[in-house]
């Protein structure tokens, strides 16, 4: 253990500490949150969310992540402390400390894990993290750490198991796990997390204090992948409606596409990947489009861009179709959108339907697990189509277009996930209180 207390010595690095000046008074809790990085997804939005409403309670915050670069990195709150925890490049001799490091979290259980450990080390920068975050723990000793993600979730059980503190550590599933791994398992059959994932997870998540699922669905799923007991786990909307939210509906908006004179525009928005089924999207579309002036707009950016290029050529709407990439501000689209519409395969919570209803825009989702059919209340709010019908979704979008739903109505329904509620569930469950 020595060598190996030796090869952890340094093993992160605070990029932004302010916590020093931050005001916080005595009573109030020394919080960490850990996502994997800063790029345009879902989760890392939530979390920035919450650190900002955990700050402006006078707590001290800690934005723990794995790598500090993307998109939000302009966007951390003034307050808050990034951490950037170094990826441990150890040579193939060293290496053996590192497995030394998480059988000594849990060697019963982790032997049998050992070849595939081994393997996730060549292919997984996240598992090289463990003794960075183990050392952060150790030295810093927040009194509550929130960790979203399935990888995440399992590596900081191991490091707070390491680590011998009494850190209160919640683990936040964000997704339909299941969906994730047969999805994952078709991409990269040969990766390692696909085929032993929910056994590291079964094994590592009844160590946590509390397991929070962002839906009634994800929480079910989650239960019956992993063998959990259902009351261990704990159903917490993400916070996501604002002041700040409708500051951003109303930003100004310079697009042509949303002139007065425009033709309606149907929003998309996610990564462009299989998960958000986006060529499901285009093909409804172009059945649209053959009955109507109508332009489709997807905001995002991924791996399947030139898949979905290629496709609207093949459709023949490609003078209708616009990719334009990450946006900043993504609700002063939503806000001036005729509609907006999921496609995905799978959700958890999906965060962009719950915008666009606070926004008022009408919506159209797949009835996908999970978050869609709960946040519509079963269609009471938007119509709910089959994973894959094109031809269902594009009837749904043409009956919204020619009978729009009431706005009020939409933003009324919003206010179930706001911020404030989110935030006190949140703390209740970190802090222990609830």
């Amino acid at each position: 253990m020595a060598a190996i207390e030796e090869a952890m010595a340094t093993p992160f690095i605070a990029a932004k500490r302010t916590s020093e000046t931050s005001g916080a008074s005595l009573d109030k809790a020394h919080i960490a949150l850990l996502m994997r990085d800063l790029e345009g997804g879902g989760i890392q939005k939530n979390l920035l969310r919450l650190a900002e409403s955990f700050s402006h309670r006078g707590h001290t915050v800690d934005l723990v992540v794995y790598k500090a670069k993307g998109p939000h990195l302009a966007r951390i709150p003034p307050g808050v402390n990034l951490v950037a925890l170094e990826c441990m490049a150890f040579k193939p001799a060293a290496r053996g400390l590192a497995f030394g490091y998480l059988l000594a979290a849990d060697p019963p259980a982790l032997w049998p894990l050992l070849p595939p450990l081994r393997q996730a080390w060549e292919v997984s920068p996240w598992l090289k993290r463990l003794p960075a975050l183990t050392r952060y723990l150790r030295q810093t000793r927040p009194q509550a750490l929130l960790c979203a993600g399935s990888i995440l979730s399992c590596t900081a059980v191991l490091a707070r198991r390491l680590a011998n503190t009494t850190t209160r550590l919640v683990v936040s599933e964000r997704n339909h796990l299941s969906s994730c791994i047969s999805s994952n398992i078709k991409r990269k059959p040969h990766q390692w997390r696909q085929r032993y994932l929910a056994e590291l997870m079964a094994r590592t998540y009844p160590w946590a204090d509390a397991i929070v699922a962002v839906s009634n669905g994800v929480a079910d799923n989650l239960a019956a992948t992993v063998r959990l007991p259902r009351e261990r786990i704990t159903t917490v909307y993400n916070p996501i409606v604002s002041a700040e939210l409708f500051e951003q509906a109303k930003a100004p908006l310079s697009h042509a596409w949303f002139g007065p004179d425009a033709p309606p525009v149907v929003l998309g928005a996610g990564r462009l990947d299989d998960q958000k089924s986006f060529p499901t999207l285009l093909r409804a579309f172009a059945l649209v489009r053959a009955q109507r002036s109508v332009r489709l707009m997807i905001l995002g950016e991924g791996k399947g861009r030139s898949q979905l290029e290629a496709l609207t050529q093949e459709l023949g709407i490609a003078s209708d179709v616009l990719l334009p990439g990450f946006a900043a501000n993504p609700v002063a689209y939503i806000a001036r959108a005729a509609v907006f519409v999921l496609s995905s395969a799978y959700e958890g919570l999906p965060t962009v339907l719950i915008e666009a209803l606070a926004c008022g825009c009408p919506v159209v989702s797949t009835d996908c697990p999970s978050g869609p059919r709960e946040i519509l209340q079963d269609g009471r709010y938007g119509p709910l189509v089959a994973v894959g019908d094109d031809r269902a979704l594009a009837r749904a979008i043409l009956a919204v277009l020619d009978n729009p739903p009431n706005r009020e109505r939409l933003r009324r329904r919003a206010t179930e996930f706001s911020i404030e509620r989110g935030t006190e569930r949140y703390l209740e469950i970190l802090l222990g209180t609830s």
